[in-house]
């Protein structure tokens, strides 16, 4: 294990802090040669970054004047073997260091305390250089380049890493890569270059761990991407390995690595079912931490064929839920969406979590229970009350597209929590003040549904029904397709029916469907065809003759009505051909399973506004569930049932 002395590093770092690319390191001392202030060696004999120097003044001027004293202490190497007593009153215990640094709270707080350490290992110098990168980088990049990349203890030691490349341990010499890496080093300075040129030795060598190998790998493909030679290297010495010998954290890793460097369909996939099978066995033994890394990697790896794998991964995910960080809940519901699955005891369990921390809990956490339950149709009344409370309080620190995916969730189950008033004033004030900031699609599945529970967004619609938001709708993708020109026709529907106040711009018909039964993704649930035949029987045998009912009808009014049945004023039943003398019109909502939520009665919010508005429209509407028809027996039940529902004031005739 390698030494580094990071006083000795203070001129280099002070005297170059104004550099803008590691690059320019190497000019600086070569103009330091240049005026005869000769540099000696860093390392000296077996040492590592060994040797003793006299004290030594330097002076130079780099954009400004700059004056420092170097003075330099022993530096000696310890090996994994542990301290020598002599060493022992030199140098802390590693753990300890370790423990310290992993209980720093800023990246400032680890340079300071880098800073006061005369000599640390290799391995802590680059464990201290990812722990920057955890509090300085983000999914946009570097958050402050300059405060980082010029830092003096920074830049210490990144020289250090640098002229030592070859002395490094293994693991200090991919981590600090790593590391270096996220912090947007520049690819090609001469620190990186060696780095790498480093790796490629011990790689050649084939002597790396499965841990270090799947450091190194994703490194890379952070560095270069997927088509890193590489790369194809280190994961064919992954497959020499013996996978059975593997511990659950290095299966892990290489789940990770696999899952940046797979490019097409296919790839890999002896290796992964190899690990799949494996891996089933060892769940039991997981941490929460590694059960959501590897979900992770086999949703972007779409692993379909390891379902097995995914149950039982989600199923000892239960036990975790309230152990889980919010980004790693966030990898496990994104495996729950991915691959379809669900489970009443994780549901139980995320409506615990969120009832108690939904304040607390990180936006992008609390936005992807919500696509979770919208997804699996699963109306919480503890969680959406939840949410709808940290809402109307927090609403302003979320995104644009948080904000959507907190509310259509609403919409979609048919739901209006009791702090309904509140969520919603804040919505339009968001609204108000947003407008342009959220994207054209999302915009409009967020107005939509709200529309579906009764909330009427009359004062954006004008901008909605805009030919220039029309525009912007069909150059983002997927465009005006049938579905989201049935959204504009179902807003615009609802803004006649339900807002007859409303006197701002029209949908024009252009952009109008005729039907909201699309195949695929629509606005109307197909009616189930088992539950269909079993009451037409029925209505066949109520009403005497199928001439008496219509089925599958489209209405003017883009709706389908499973079943219609025409009235006279006197109330006798019409061929359903018969077009004359209609006084009224009955529609049967024949609702199977798919137009409910999964885990209660209630109807989806798209057959509530449905039925609303066929009502409105002057239709009887008349619902017949799945769960009340289900239940009769035989034929003379089920007409006593359609009677009763059908014609409740009316006394049955016997045929």
């Amino acid at each position: 294990m390698a030494l580094v002395n990071l006083q000795s590093f203070q001129f280099y770092s002070s005297s170059v802090r104004t550099c803008r690319s590691l690059g320019t390191l190497r000019k600086t001392l070569n103009h330091l040669n240049d005026q005869g202030r000769q540099l000696k060696s860093w390392c000296c004999g077996s040492s590592v970054f060994g040797t003793v120097l006299s004290r030594v003044t330097f002076q130079y001027v780099f954009c400004r004047n700059y004056h420092a004293e170097l003075w330099n202490q022993p530096v000696h190497l310890h090996r994994d073997a542990g301290y020598s007593s002599e060493s022992d009153g030199k140098w802390m215990d590693e753990q300890k260091l370790f423990m310290e640094l992993n209980s720093l709270n800023s990246s400032n707080e680890i340079f300071k305390f880098l800073s006061s350490l005369e000599v640390i290992s290799d391995t802590m110098a680059a464990a201290a250089l990812q722990r920057i990168c955890e509090f300085e980088v983000d999914d946009s990049g570097l958050k402050n380049p300059e405060a980082i990349l010029e830092n003096e203890v920074f830049r210490a030691l990144c020289f250090q890493f640098e002229h030592e490349s070859q002395k490094l341990s293994d693991t200090g010499l991919v981590t600090a890569l790593q590391a270096l890496i996220k912090l947007r080093v520049d690819p090609w300075s001469t620190l990186i270059v060696r780095l790498v040129s480093e790796s490629q030795k011990r790689l050649d060598k084939g002597q790396v761990t499965i841990r270090n190998l799947c450091i190194l790998g994703e490194s890379l493909l952070d560095l270069e991407g997927p088509g890193c030679t590489m790369v194809e290297q280190i994961v064919n010495q992954v497959q020499g390995k013996k996978l059975e010998e593997w511990t659950t954290e290095e299966i892990t890793m290489v789940y990770g690595m696999l899952q940046m460097s797979v490019t097409e369909e296919g790839q890999y996939q002896d290796l992964l079912n190899h690990m799949n099978n494996i891996t089933l066995t060892l769940a039991p033994q997981l941490s929460p931490k590694l059960i959501s890394r590897i979900l992770k990697a086999l949703v972007i790896l779409d692993q379909t064929q390891a379902i097995p794998l995914v149950i039982r991964l989600c199923k000892y995910s239960v036990r975790h839920v309230p152990r889980f960080t919010d980004d790693e809940l966030v990898n496990v519901l994104g495996a729950f969406i991915h691959f379809g699955h669900t489970d009443q005891f994780f549901t139980e369990a995320l409506e615990r979590l969120v009832s108690k921390s939904s304040f607390t809990m990180h936006p992008e956490a609390v936005s992807k229970v919500m696509q979770y339950c919208c997804r699996k149709l699963i109306r919480s009344k503890p969680i959406f009350d939840a949410v709808a409370e940290s809402f109307a309080y927090n609403a302003d620190k979320y995104t644009t597209r948080q904000i959507a995916e907190y509310i259509v969730p609403f919409g979609t189950l048919n739901y209006l929590p009791p702090s309904a008033p509140s969520v919603f004033r804040k919505l339009e004030r968001i609204l108000n003040a947003r407008f342009t900031q959220f994207q054209p699609h999302t915009l409009l599945n967020l107005l939509h549904s709200c529309t579906l529970i009764e909330r009427y967004p009359v004062n954006f619609l004008a901008k909605i029904f805009n030919p220039y938001f029309l525009q912007q709708l069909q150059a983002q993708t997927p465009g005006l397709d049938r579905f989201v020109l049935s959204q504009l026709t179902q807003l615009f529907l609802t803004v006649t029916l339900e807002c007859p106040f409303y006197e701002g711009p029209k949908l024009l018909p252009k952009y109008r469907v005729k039907s909201f039964l699309i195949p695929g993704r629509s606005l109307e649930s197909s009616v189930d065809v088992h539950l269909y035949n079993r009451v037409k029987t029925g209505l066949v045998d109520l009403l005497g003759t199928r001439m008496y009912f219509a089925s599958h009808v489209l209405t003017p009014y883009c709706y389908t009505l499973d079943v219609e049945i025409k009235l006279d004023e006197e109330g006798f039943v019409l061929p359903a051909t018969r077009y004359e003398e209609v006084h009224r019109r009955i529609a049967l909502c024949i609702d199977g399973p798919k137009r409910f939520c999964s885990n209660n009665h209630s109807l989806l919010g798209k057959e509530a506004i449905k039925q609303r508005h066929l009502q409105l429209l002057g239709y009887e509407v008349v619902q017949i569930p799945f769960f009340e028809f289900e239940i009769l027996d035989n034929s003379r039940e089920i007409v006593e049932y359609l009677h009763k529902k059908i014609f409740p004031h009316t006394y049955r005739l016997n045929w």
